[in-house]
């Protein structure tokens, strides 16, 4: 089962898909865990998350590591498929709790109270593509199951 999770074929689009999505990810997590890029660091979101979003304590921390290290290991290409699940769950998460109701279209200019969720579906999209096909072209997967 774990030689399946790993499999990918030399696909570029698959390579171009992870570091994108690794790209934009590494920031968001980086905030969260190492307070990098104006953001609040482990402590203070770990109070944030549980005292005003009512999250538990593990699961604060499954979501820090799913965008701090999940963000490294697609830029990487290792456990590509488990990473990808990871923030498109996330991101789900993250939509249906914070943008549904604020409709499609992100609030580019300010006219509106929040984000829509336009760049959720795109993670959401990325992320599902990389389930099904894996790492692609210069992954450490790619690498561990002997390039096939």
């Amino acid at each position: 089962m774990f030689k399946a999770i790993l499999k990918t074929n030399d696909n570029p689009g698959s390579l171009f898909l992870r570091l994108g999505l690794g790209i934009v990810f590494f920031p968001h997590g980086a905030q969260k865990v190492i307070g990098w890029f104006g953001g609040p660091g482990f402590s203070k979101t770990l109070q944030i998350f549980q005292t005003k979003m009512h999250f538990p304590h593990l699961l604060v921390v499954m979501l820090m590591i799913t965008e701090f290290v999940g963000s490294i290991c697609l830029i990487v290409g290792l456990l590509t498929r488990v990473w990808a699940f990871g923030i498109g769950l996330s991101i789900v998460i993250c939509a249906y709790m914070n943008h549904l109701q604020h409709g499609f279209f992100m609030n580019w200019f300010g006219m509106q109270k929040g984000e829509g969720v336009e760049y959720h579906i795109l993670v959401v999209s990325v992320s599902l593509a990389l389930i099904v096909l894996g790492g692609g072209g210069m992954s450490l997967d790619r690498r561990l199951t002997g390039g096939r």
